[in-house]
């Protein structure tokens, strides 16, 4: 809970900057000098692409929860955690064994969403992250139905 928390009040507060930073532009527009005005255009480029890239992680995150309470109520997440060094990071060595195991659920059964977010579970352990969004987002479309093509998306 206290990870949403978290999110939660960095997503607010990033959209009170994006609103800021709105506003800035707003009033540059307005001098009517050219160069404040181009600054004032771009002061409303920066928030919409915040905007967009804060939705598709909140959206990313919402979808990554869903599966994995999804998967949880079936009883399909994995028992076996990796070991840990004492300082409680993942092992490299455990995660790397656990990866070449899910690695091998996923390629025997590549339209299963389970195996897929298993899979990055894994990728992240091993501190993957790139692949383990990438395994995500495809054990979210494989889930939701949605057409996945081959080798382009696969994460393998």
């Amino acid at each position: 809970m206290g990870g949403k928390i978290t999110y939660l009040f960095l997503s607010t507060a990033l959209v009170v900057v994006f609103l800021v930073v709105a506003l800035e532009g707003v009033l540059l527009l307005r001098t009517g000098e050219p160069a404040a005005m181009g600054m004032g255009a771009v002061a409303f480029v920066l928030p919409c692409v915040g905007a967009w890239f804060l939705w598709h992680n909140t959206r990313f995150a919402r979808d990554a929860g869903r599966l994995a309470r999804e998967l949880e109520a079936e009883g399909g997440l994995p028992e076996e955690a990796p070991a840990r060094t004492p300082g409680g990071r993942v092992d490299r060595a455990a995660a790397d064994e656990v990866f070449a195991l899910r690695k091998r659920e996923a390629e025997a059964a590549p339209d299963d969403w389970r195996c897929w977010f298993r899979l990055a579970v894994a990728y992240h352990d091993a501190r993957d992250t790139p692949r383990a969004r990438k395994a995500m987002q495809r054990a979210i479309a494989l889930h939701d139905g949605k057409i996945v093509s081959g080798a382009r998306k696969s994460p393998l």
